[in-house]
């Protein structure tokens, strides 16, 4: 189904996006009880809505799916990189997600593998065949960017709710629908973003839109997310993510297909030993 519009751009995620698609440390302070006939804090009601939309997406156990990568630069000259992608559920714990370049030539066999954590930092391995080794992203740099892309590490996984503090500014129109807004401040100190503003619906709690700011405070990048389905009748996943860095002029699209759930993958597929033979 096509998403709504916004304001400011066309909007249509669960890698959701990567999704949008974010790292970071540390654990959300437990929220202190509402007392009877009390209003309802901004910090509440906001981990509030990432707590309701993580129960909707959870119980999926595996999915494979295939993805193309749009590179366009400031002067609007394109190159694409298509991969494939593995996703495995874990119970208690962040989920294990697997990235392998087919085209073109010059990155085929490259692998990104990230084991995600809800009390720590995600674990993320890089493997480079022109190298021939297995590379480990130090948390300090996961606010790089990812495969030449507007996605930095920290972008390639879904954030976990724990790994945030939140505050619920407002509902807003955007387009038919009706969108929280709520801002997320990432709790590691070595995050490459102060804040982080996401827009979801009130229907299903579908990501639209996350802007991002840096550490001075200034917009950096802007997320849209668009042409979202429905997947065995409960897992609402996008086509297609856009990530814009105002910045620099330069924008990634990630065009998402062949979505396949409760596949056929074992966890010894999502081991870092084992990405120089990933396929």
């Amino acid at each position: 189904m096509n998403g709504p519009l916004f304001t400011s751009c066309r909007i249509g995620c669960r890698i959701g996006c990567m999704a949008a698609l974010l790292g970071a440390v540390g654990l959300a302070a437990a929220a202190p009880p509402v007392l009877a006939g009390e209003p309802e804090s901004a910090e509440n009601r906001g981990l509030a809505i990432a707590r309701d939309a993580r129960e909707r997406k959870q119980g999926f156990e595996s999915f494979t799916a295939s993805q193309t990568m749009l590179l366009r630069n400031r002067q609007g000259r394109e190159s694409r990189r298509h991969l494939r992608v593995k996703v495995l559920e874990t119970e208690g714990d962040g989920d294990r997600s697997l990235f392998v370049f087919d085209e073109p030539r010059d990155v085929r066999g490259t692998a990104f593998l990230v084991h995600g954590h809800k009390d720590g930092p995600d674990d993320q391995w890089l493997y480079l065949p022109a190298l021939k080794r297995v590379k480990r992203i130090n948390s300090a740099n996961r606010s790089g960017s990812f495969m030449g892309s507007e996605f930095a590490y920290e972008d390639m996984t879904p954030p976990e709710v724990e790994q945030f503090h939140y505050q619920y500014l407002r509902d807003e129109a955007c387009g038919e629908l009706t969108c929280t807004v709520v801002e997320r401040t990432p709790l590691d100190p070595r995050s490459g973003y102060r804040r982080q503003i996401v827009w979801q619906d009130t229907d299903e709690l579908r990501l639209w839109k996350v802007e991002y700011y840096d550490q001075r405070d200034d917009l950096l990048k802007t997320l849209v997310v668009r042409d979202y389905e429905l997947y065995v009748d409960r897992y609402w996943h996008a086509a297609e993510m856009t990530m814009v860095n105002h910045l620099t002029g330069k924008s990634t699209m990630l065009s998402w297909s062949d979505y396949e759930f409760r596949a056929a993958v074992t966890p010894g597929e999502f081991l870092p030993t084992g990405l120089r033979r990933a396929r």
